[in-house]
């Protein structure tokens, strides 16, 4: 054989199909041809190398010495060959990049700005995950994490994103001016409040704001911020919210402040693997959420002039 002409390529990979399977049919229904066209490209092998690859018997067929030195190399061959077609199809697949945070942060402020977010960097792949346990990120899951903390994680690339405050939202309909006409208001309380440790919640406000006489004893129970935000959009009540979270329904006339005064909350921090923290996505990421907290913060404060 002349040492520079290796077999046809589908002849190696009829080879390999039987070196597999120790069949002929069983190759040929792999992939998808006949028996005959498998036993063609055998003999061409056998053929080209001057020696037999396989041997025939009533059970089937058995590699030769010369067959398991040539499946040998195929199996190296193909394995090679599958490995850079995955890695070609990764490379030319837009990078995905997965999130998970609270469905209160993902409801009422990120999924309202993810149009920008698609029209500034078109090529991410966002996937968003929402779940109540907390993710462990080392499981390589998810990439970024969006948590409401006190403290960072000391084990995690962190930034901080925003310095949550409490205040007190209802509709305009109800009318309210001063602390007092809470007396007269429904209270919408929010149950399992776990972070910030000091609670923004009603017994808080009364102890910072009064009024003194307010009946902590009536009102809503609400499991989940986002509900309770809802019905006092809909002028059902009185919720104490996350100033971040209720941002936007407030500059939209939907929700109105009507008291001054705030209660203390948690931060916002994104969080990622070391590892991963200079990551071209995350960074992309990063840098759009920061830019859009900082358009919060600016319109807070045009809000308050």
């Amino acid at each position: 054989m002349n040492k520079n002409r290796l077999p046809p390529l589908g002849a190696l990979r009829a080879f390999h199909a039987v070196a597999e399977c120790l069949s002929f049919k069983r190759a040929a229904e792999h992939l998808s041809v006949s028996a005959t066209a498998i036993s063609h490209q055998i003999r061409l092998i056998e053929s080209m190398l001057e020696c037999r690859v396989f041997e025939r018997n009533a059970q089937g067929v058995n590699l030769t010495e010369m067959g398991q030195m040539l499946y040998s190399g195929t199996q190296t061959a193909f394995a090679a060959l599958e490995d850079a077609v995955v890695k070609i199809d990764a490379f030319r697949r837009p990078p995905a990049l997965t999130i998970t945070t609270t469905s209160n942060f993902l409801t009422n402020w990120l999924v309202p700005r993810l149009a920008d977010f698609k029209l500034q960097f078109p090529h991410i792949d966002l996937r968003l995950h929402t779940g109540i346990e907390r993710v462990d990120l080392t499981l390589h899951t998810v990439d970024v994490a969006i948590r409401y903390r006190e403290m960072p994680d000391a084990h995690l690339h962190s930034t901080l994103l925003y310095e949550d405050r409490f205040i007190a939202v209802a509709s305009p309909s109800l009318k309210l001016k001063t602390v007092n006409d809470l007396n007269n208001a429904t209270l919408f309380h929010i149950e399992n409040r776990h972070v910030p440790a000091d609670s923004p919640d009603w017994k808080h406000w009364q102890r910072c704001f009064g009024p003194q006489k307010l009946d902590l004893s009536e009102g809503l129970h609400f499991s989940d911020e986002t509900h309770a935000v809802q019905a006092a959009v809909a002028g059902q009540g009185v919720v104490i919210a996350s100033q971040l979270l209720v941002g936007d329904l407030v500059k939209r006339g939907m929700l109105t402040v009507p008291f001054e005064g705030s209660l203390p909350g948690a931060r916002y921090y994104l969080v990622t693997l070391e590892e991963n923290a200079q990551r071209a996505d995350i960074e992309a990421l990063r840098q759009w959420i920061l830019q859009q907290m900082m358009v919060t913060d600016e319109c807070k404060e045009l809000r308050n002039a």
